[in-house]
C-alpha cells in the first residue's frame, strides 16, 4: 500500500481529521447555568459595551478561519469546494498540533470575488484570523487586498506568502553555504502565480538582488501584453534589464533557481550553466528537477517540496508561527516586517552541523519552529497598526 491509498484508509477510518471540544465540562445545572443561560448573559453585555472584549471572553482571540472555494488545491488544481475539504482539514490539524491554535475549515461554493469577499467580512466576527489558502491566481490577489481592507483581524493567504517566507528561510541558509554576497544574487523564478509573485516580492524586500520571473511564455518583461494585473505589478520590480527569451536564456549566468511551476522543466545542462547553484524545484510530487539531475549539474544546494527528500521546503514551518504570533499579541494585521523577520527566525532554527551538511530549512516536525517565529512576528507589533 503507497502513502496516498495509506492516506484513504485513514480518512475512511477517522471520517474527518478534526473535531470541536468542549474546554469546560457540564456535569450540573450550575455548570450549565455558567456556560449557558443565565449567567451567559453579563458576558454578552461586556462585549456589548467593549468590542474588544470579544478576543477576551470568546475563543475568538485563539481561533482561525481555514477559507478555501476549491480552485488551486495542491497539485490536484480547481476540484471544487466539497472536495477541497480534506486538505482544509489537513490543515486546521496543523494550526492545533504546531501552535495550540483552533482551526476551522470553510469551503466557499463560489468563484466569485465579490461574493467570497462578503462572505468573509460576514463571517469574520467569529474569528480572530482568517487563513485563505488554495484560491486561484490571480483572483487570490484581488481577495486577499479587499479582505485587509474590509475586515479588522489578520488576513494571510498562505499560498503567497507562507511559501514566500519559508524560500526566504532557506536562501538566507543557502547563501552561507554558497558564499555569495547578498544583495548581488541572480535569482530566477519559475511560475508567476500566486506563490511566484509573492516569493518575488518578499526577495526584493529583503535584498537578496536581481529577479527575474518567468511563467509557461518565458521571462517576463515590463510591456509585455500578455501580463496580469498582478504581473504587470511584479515585471516594475523585476528584470532590470529588459531581458527576453526563455527560461533556459534567464538561467544562465544565475545563482538560484526557484520553481513553482510544473514537473521537468529543468534539466542538468541548463543547471551546469549558472553560477554555484542553489536549486529549489518546489512543483509537487515531481519537482522541476529532480535533486540528482540537479546535482548532476552542478548544484550546491537543493531542495523540494517533497517530505521524502533532503530540505523540504514546506509551510507548515511559517503559517503556525505567524499566527500564534499575531494573535497572542493582538496584531490586527500581517506587516512585511513580520514576514522578513519570520523568515530569519526560520533560518536561525538550523545549526552550523546542519548547514555543513548541507540542510538549509528546519525538518518540518520541528515544533520549535512555530515559537520562534511568533516570537519574531511579536516583535514587530508595536509598530503595527492594532
Amino acid at each position: 500500500m503507497d502513502i496516498s491509498d495509506e492516506s484513504l484508509e485513514l480518512h475512511y477510518k477517522l471520517g474527518g481529521k478534526i473535531e470541536i471540544k468542549s474546554r469546560y465540562s457540564i456535569k450540573d445545572k450550575k455548570d450549565l447555568s455558567l456556560v449557558y443561560t443565565p449567567g451567559v448573559a453579563k458576558a454578552c453585555r461586556e462585549i456589548e459595551r467593549d468590542y474588544n472584549k470579544s478576543f477576551e471572553l470568546t475563543r475568538r482571540a485563539n481561533l482561525v478561519a481555514v477559507v478555501t472555494d476549491g480552485t488551486a488545491v495542491l497539485g490536484l488544481g480547481n476540484i471544487g469546494p466539497s472536495a477541497a475539504m480534506p486538505v482544509m482539514e489537513g490543515k486546521c490539524a496543523l494550526f492545533k498540533e504546531f501552535a495550540g491554535i483552533d482551526a476551522f475549515p470553510i469551503c466557499i461554493d463560489s468563484t466569485d470575488v465579490e461574493e467570497i469577499v462578503e462572505t468573509i467580512r460576514l463571517i469574520s466576527k467569529s474569528f480572530g484570523g482568517i487563513n485563505l489558502e488554495d484560491i486561484s491566481a490571480p483572483r487570490c490577489f484581488e481577495i486577499e487586498k479587499r479582505l485587509k481592507e474590509v475586515c479588522d483581524i489578520p488576513v494571510f493567504h498562505d499560498d503567497q506568502h507562507g511559501t514566500a517566507i519559508v524560500v526566504a528561510a532557506a536562501l538566507l541558509n543557502s547563501i552561507k553555504i554558497t558564499h555569495k554576497k547578498m544583495g548581488s544574487v541572480k535569482i530566477v523564478i519559475n511560475g508567476a502565480g500566486a506563490a511566484g509573485i509573492a516569493i518575488a516580492k518578499l526577495l526584493i524586500n529583503m535584498k537578496f538582488g536581481e529577479i527575474i520571473l518567468c511563467d509557461i511564455n518565458g521571462i517576463i518583461c515590463r510591456g509585455d501584453a500578455s501580463l496580469n494585473e498582478a504581473q504587470k505589478e511584479i515585471s516594475k520590480l523585476t528584470n532590470k534589464n529588459l531581458l527576453r527569451g526563455s527560461l533556459e536564456d534567464a538561467l544562465k549566468g544565475a545563482d538560484v533557481f526557484i520553481g513553482v511551476s510544473a514537473p521537468n522543466l529543468v534539466n542538468k545542462n541548463m543547471v551546469s550553466k549558472m553560477n554555484s547553484p542553489i536549486i529549489f524545484a518546489l512543483a509537487n510530487p515531481t519537482p522541476e528537477i529532480s535533486p540528482e539531475e540537479a546535482v548532476a549539474g552542478g548544484a550546491m544546494v537543493v531542495g523540494t517540496g517533497r517530505s521524502d527528500l533532503k530540505n523540504q521546503i514546506n509551510n507548515v514551518l511559517a503559517f503556525p508561527g505567524i499566527f500564534k504570533g499575531v494573535l497572542r499579541s493582538g496584531a490586527r494585521l500581517i506587516t512585511e516586517e513580520m514576514k522578513e523577520k519570520a523568515a530569519y527566525a526560520i533560518a536561525s532554527m538550523v545549526t552550523q552541523d546542519q548547514l555543513n551538511d548541507g540542510i538549509v530549512i528546519p525538518d518540518a516536525l520541528n515544533k520549535d519552529v512555530a515559537e520562534a517565529v511568533a516570537e519574531a512576528v511579536e516583535s514587530c507589533v508595536n509598530k503595527t497598526e492594532m
